[in-house]
């Protein structure tokens, strides 16, 4: 059972001086990039798939299609969806196609016809029962984990492990293990695709979060391509947007590399992070609680077991700040369970239990600590002997930077013995 406790923050500043005149800097191509998705990320818009929402255009380019596919594919069906069984779910999957294509019917029905054939011939509809034997690259390299705030499951991809050699050939040797790699990685978009509603008005998209740090650029090209062109070709607007985080400096000459196989409308759903801004780019996008720890979130492996995580309240610390979140009216003998974590911390912490009772001695439960920028959140527990608060700090005062930041606690009353 928890106590009502009540939490307060107080920020302390500390006065910094700043030069009023920066001087202009010529701005790199990850820098325009940034800005340009930045820009663009708000005002993005999925469809929604509503019929009453479509251009008479464009219900006379669905009906197109369906007439086209009635034809010779009258009996095909996609994710148990049948195509032309008057099924709404079917039309927002044939939106899909003809959104990528302009509304274009021609474009569209060969699109869909090229992904029917694909599809029979990888053999997807099965493909979640089989064991392909990448048990090494599950919840490191592509992985689907948690929702975003609107509840688009989340797919993260991260392919810095094939930096080493050993790793690389084992998993992309040869042809045929690239093959067996690209199912691989087709099985975990297909286990997320399982998730959608494939309703007008639902959630009808993931989101991709691709993490740069360490990736081996030119050993990946050929694999990258090929997952480039796989997805694009065979998932049209199955992914609301595109999040890449840990950019290197080299990215200009990635996207180069990829924009080819990229279209317009993809590249609009892009949003940019550097190393240091991972965290607070992801919490534009999810919540902290749906972060995985080593993006500066609360997440942890297996968390998603014990049902739906408990929500955690955001907040952010200046540069030169240091901010006090105060855990009031623990009883005696409680017991309080905290998650703190800063993105990118690189700052102090400490943890204190302060008496009510005039006189009582505050107990020092974590005395001030440098917190690197790699470390996991915190998780402590501490029992009262009496009543009084928690104080938790975070001191950013030796920084310029602001940095956002997340917290939850528990307090669990003290078992009343007959």
């Amino acid at each position: 059972m928890e106590a009502i406790s009540h939490l307060s923050v107080q920020k302390q500043k500390l006065e910094t001086t700043t030069d009023s005149s920066p001087k202009p800097t010529k701005k790199s191509f990850v820098s325009t990039l940034m800005e340009v998705a930045t820009l663009r990320s708000p005002s993005f818009k999925e469809d929604t798939y509503l019929l009453s929402n479509l251009k008479n255009i464009e219900k006379k380019a669905l009906q197109e299609l369906k007439d086209k596919l009635s034809v010779s594919h009258s009996s095909e069906s996609m994710w148990g969806i049948h195509l032309l069984g008057g099924d709404e779910r079917a039309d927002v999957i044939l939106l899909k196609f003809l959104r990528a294509r302009d509304f274009k019917v021609s474009d569209s029905f060969s699109m869909l016809q090229k992904c029917l054939a694909w599809r029979k011939e990888f053999g997807t509809e099965n493909i979640n029962d089989e064991d392909l034997g990448f048990k090494e690259l599950e919840e490191v390299v592509a992985y689907m984990h948690g929702y975003d705030r609107d509840g688009h499951p989340v797919c993260y991809n991260a392919y810095g492990v094939f930096k080493d050699k050993e790793m690389y050939e084992r998993i992309f040797g040869d042809e045929e293990k690239l093959k067996m790699f690209l199912k691989w990685r087709v099985q975990v978009l297909e286990k997320g695709i399982n998730l959608l509603h494939f309703k007008p008005g639902g959630v009808n998209s993931i989101i991709q979060v691709t993490d740069l740090k360490d990736m081996p650029k030119r050993e990946l090209r050929v694999a990258s391509n090929q997952i480039l062109s796989l997805f694009q070709d065979n998932y049209p607007e199955m992914v609301a947007r595109k999040v890449f985080i840990n950019v290197p400096w080299y990215f200009s000459m990635l996207y180069s590399m990829f924009s080819p196989f990229l279209t317009q409308r993809t590249k609009s759903k892009f949003v940019i992070a550097r190393e240091n801004n991972v965290a607070e780019t992801l919490y534009k996008f999810i919540r902290p609680e749906n972060v995985p720890v080593q993006y500066g979130g609360l997440s942890r492996p297996g968390d998603s077991q014990n049902g739906p995580p408990k929500p955690a309240s955001e907040f952010t610390i200046k540069g030169g700040e240091k901010v006090n979140l105060e855990i009031d009216g623990i009883e005696a003998g409680a017991t309080i369970t905290w998650d703190l974590v800063v993105g990118g911390w690189d700052l102090e912490y400490s943890a204190e239990f302060v008496p009510s009772v005039e006189g009582s001695y505050t107990i020092a439960i974590q005395k001030p600590k440098w917190i690197a920028a790699s470390e996991e959140p915190i998780h402590n527990t501490f029992t009262s002997r009496e009543h009084g608060k928690m104080v938790l700090s975070v001191d950013n005062t030796i920084s310029r930077k602001r940095k956002v930041a997340a917290y939850r606690y528990y307090v669990r009353k003290p078992t009343c013995l007959a």
